[in-house]
């Protein structure tokens, strides 16, 4: 990965959603694992737990998705055009990612009776690992 590349457009004063064009397949890429860790667990939840657990697992990685797509909404819409602001922007994503995950964890914890707890933070867990690994994903 070319570090250089997302400093440029800080350099010459440019909007920061240039870099972002090119974090598109480390994302596509991650979102894929993702979807297949999601399966994976559906299956041996279901499994091992029968349908609530398939079902409790899909939910968990649901969760962590959606989490991780609003931060990347909201670090877009971002118009940082210095290190500090793109910093403060980033810390903003992270909020917001934190408190949709909360929200979203709460809501179905409060309102699915027969989930299956384990089988949901498993799947949350191991599907927020993956996004952090975004990172790792080369462009080429």
């Amino acid at each position: 990965m070319k570090l250089a590349l997302y400093f440029r457009p800080f350099a010459r004063g440019e909007d920061h959603r240039v870099m972002l064009r090119h974090l598109r397949r480390p994302v596509l890429t991650v979102l894929k694992w993702q979807l297949l860790a999601i399966t994976a667990l559906a299956l041996l939840s279901g499994l091992v737990a029968g349908w609530h657990g398939a079902l409790s697992a899909v939910a968990g990685g649901a969760i962590s998705i959606m989490a991780g797509l609003s931060a990347a909404l909201v670090a877009s819409l971002g118009r940082a055009r210095s290190a500090g602001a793109l910093v403060m922007g980033a810390l903003h994503a992270e909020a917001v990612k934190l408190g949709v995950a909360v929200l979203l964890l709460w809501l179905v914890l409060a309102n699915y009776a027969q989930a299956v707890v384990g089988a949901l933070i498993a799947s949350f867990i191991v599907t927020l690992i993956i996004f952090a690994m975004a990172f790792f994903v080369r462009e080429y």
